[in-house]
């Protein structure tokens, strides 16, 4: 967005009016409505092993991103979107709906992103901890992993 930020507002409204055509594909859509799906499933098999090591990073990962990034996404920057699809590049009021919406749209886009990488994390928590031959909450190895270690 620096970039498009440095350029004459027509121009930047202009080129992001066509990045914003060219995102609405099935590719796009596969994955990134497929990464919500695969947390939907992810956060409610976690709740139906909640005794498991690792299940509360799962759940907490998953919320995070289909609020974080989904909901957001739907509830902040697509109606951005629309309303600069709306606005004619070479308008006398093109300026300030260009400043307006570049400040809207980073400060939102910012928070997915930290959602996607906090999400992805806690996720790599949630693994490691679920794969993990050790009981970290009794301080113990697990006595068949212990086996399966020296064997």
């Amino acid at each position: 967005m620096k970039a498009l930020a440095r350029v004459p507002p027509a121009q930047g409204i202009a080129v992001m009016q066509s990045i914003n055509l060219t995102v609405l594909n099935v590719w796009f859509f596969a994955v990134f409505f497929g990464t919500g799906a695969c947390c939907l499933v992810l956060g409610i098999s976690s709740l139906f092993r909640w005794e498991k090591p690792g299940a509360g990073y799962l759940l907490v990962g998953s919320l995070l991103y289909l609020i974080g990034t989904i909901i957001v996404t739907i509830a902040c920057n697509v109606p951005l979107n629309d309303a600069l699809a709306a606005v004619d590049p070479s308008s006398t009021d093109a300026g300030r709906m260009w400043t307006d919406y570049l400040k809207k749209w980073t400060a939102w886009n910012h928070l997915r992103t930290g959602a996607a990488l906090a999400a992805t994390a806690l996720f790599i928590v949630g693994l490691c901890r679920a794969a993990s031959p050790f009981d970290f909450a009794s301080q113990s190895v697990v006595s068949s992993d212990v086996d399966n270690i020296i064997a």
